[in-house]
């Protein structure tokens, strides 16, 4: 067996191995050559190939964008669950609610054809929160709950007040600009009422009310915005103080008319006299008549000057380096309730919580 088998493999014909250089190029002569015509045809069989790949991914990537989206409408409405259930179920006035009420506008009321946002009602809120738990150590989970109670009503009516307010001021085009703002805060700081340094002022808010320069700015404005509002609806008492000032220019005693006319229960029988030495730094009176007071001279009278509850005119009795003595005649403006009230009757007031 072994020797018939040996015959067969003698019988085989010899291969000789081919030489590297000749190997070498048969292999680059089967290279598929890329030409014109041929150029679809190899872009398609590599497209073919990677499509194998491309569609798995493409397919998971789909799949990813459609779960991240349902995760996030899921945490957008529950955030917004948690929001509505916090501002208007549990009235929760926290630094994140506030924040997150500058962002959206969520409404506390609807005061006629305008809404009240929530934020503007934390923002009056937050401060009587902060003064009474800070400076006078008011516990609103326990004793003080009904005074909390009383500050959210009192903090509504006032929002809701401002934005009748502020449809009035639009009616009659009545606004306050920047400079009137920093104007009313220089009159402030000339006579110290708003402590010895910007640094002193910026702690007093914060340690009072816990608020900016700005939130400060913020609230003067609306009550300035008032102000002028009742100033120039109220003409009644602007012709009254006129026809004062008129007969003082024409002679007229000065005590007999602050008997005759002044608003002030406190002075008009002692023919307005103060019964005080006043000084730059008096707190008691407006600071626009402060201002007045300390630019005259003795025996001068005033114009009619404009305050933030009336109109006055002021006279100087006597005057020294540090202090006058003065009386005034005080003609009060009608309450701003006087012009609100109407606007509230003509329209429909609808609050969203129940303080």
């Amino acid at each position: 067996m072994k020797h018939k088998i040996k015959k067969l493999l003698d019988k085989r014909p010899f291969r000789r191995a081919k030489p590297v250089e000749e190997s070498l190029r048969e292999a680059i002569n089967n290279i598929p050559r890329i030409t014109n015509e041929t150029v679809a045809e190899h872009r398609e069989e590599v497209l073919g190939s990677a499509r194998k790949f491309i569609y798995p991914l493409s397919h998971s990537l789909r799949k990813i964008v459609t779960i991240s989206a349902g995760i996030f409408a899921a945490l957008t409405v529950g955030f917004f669950v948690y929001c509505l259930l916090a501002l208007y179920r549990f009235h929760t006035s926290s630094t994140f609610i506030y924040r997150v009420s500058q962002v959206i506008p969520f409404p506390v009321a609807k005061a006629g054809p305008s809404f009240v946002s929530y934020e503007s009602y934390l923002f009056e809120l937050r401060h009587y929160i902060h003064y009474y738990q800070t400076q006078l150590n008011v516990d609103f989970s326990g004793e003080g709950k009904q005074q909390l109670d009383d500050f959210r009503q009192q903090a509504l009516d006032s929002v809701v007040n401002d934005a009748y307010v502020n449809q009035l001021a639009k009616q009659h085009n009545i606004t306050v600009s920047d400079q009137e703002v920093d104007f009313q805060i220089g009159l402030l700081r000339n006579q110290n009422r708003l402590g010895g340094s910007d640094a002193v002022f910026e702690d007093v808010l914060k340690e009072f009310w816990n608020w900016s320069i700005h939130d400060f700015k913020r609230e003067l404005r609306q009550q300035m915005l008032a102000q002028k509002v009742v100033s120039a609806l109220d003409t009644q008492t602007h012709s009254r103080a006129q026809d004062v000032l008129n007969q003082l220019l024409n002679g007229g005693d000065f005590a007999a008319l602050a008997k005759q006319y002044s608003g002030d229960l406190s002075t008009k029988d002692n023919g307005g006299d103060y019964g005080i030495a006043i000084e730059p730094t008096n707190r008691d009176l407006p600071p626009q008549v402060i201002d007045v007071l300390f630019k005259m001279d003795a025996g001068q009278t005033s114009s009619i000057v404009e305050t933030p509850l009336g109109l006055e005119i002021v006279k100087v009795r006597e005057k020294d380096a540090n202090s006058v003595r003065a009386s005034h005649i005080y003609l009060p403006f009608k309450p701003i309730a006087d012009y609100t009230d109407p606007l509230k009757k003509k329209t429909h007031l609808r609050t969203f919580i129940n303080p």
